[in-house]
């Protein structure tokens, strides 16, 4: 039954289209992301069980659809291993490591600001204390925390 209502909808949607570039004319709207966002995994995905995919192959409108939009908006996907450069940021490459010079310091220095915050609160809140080791007055040493509560 499921199957059957997935099939019913690809090819509502196929009738919906018809011969336009895009649901509503020409320029994508937000259910065009929402569209494609569902057929392009379907379309190009390996599945176990392709008697969707296989439907919506045999949708040449929609199957257009994803192919218009794929390289429309997504040009490196045809074989490329990855994106044009102008569309990455890696730390290495790219405007992003030209623009912060001191990206890693400004990270470290954040962290320990963030660390001293921390220990500062756990210090003052009496989390954390700090005690004297050693034999305090009359031989008398601290005691552990287990022994306190035995005591008890």
């Amino acid at each position: 039954q499921l199957y059957r209502e997935a099939r019913e909808c690809l090819t509502l949607l196929s009738q919906r289209l018809g011969s336009q570039k895009f649901f509503f004319g020409d320029s994508p709207a937000s259910l065009d992301a929402l569209v494609f966002s569902r057929l392009a995994p379907l379309l190009k995905a390996k599945l176990p069980n392709g008697k969707l995919q296989q439907h919506l192959k045999s949708l040449q409108n929609l199957c257009n659809y994803c192919t218009s939009i794929l390289s429309l908006y997504f040009p490196w996907d045809r074989g490329e291993s990855r994106p044009p450069p102008h569309l990455t940021l890696q730390p290495w490459e790219g405007s992003e490591a030209e623009e912060d010079p001191h990206k890693r310091r400004k990270q470290l220095l954040s962290v320990l600001v963030g660390l001293a915050a921390m220990l500062g609160y756990a210090f003052l809140s009496g989390i954390v204390s700090i005690q004297r080791g050693g034999v305090g007055p009359a031989g008398r040493q601290p005691v552990a925390l287990e022994q306190e509560e035995e005591e008890e």
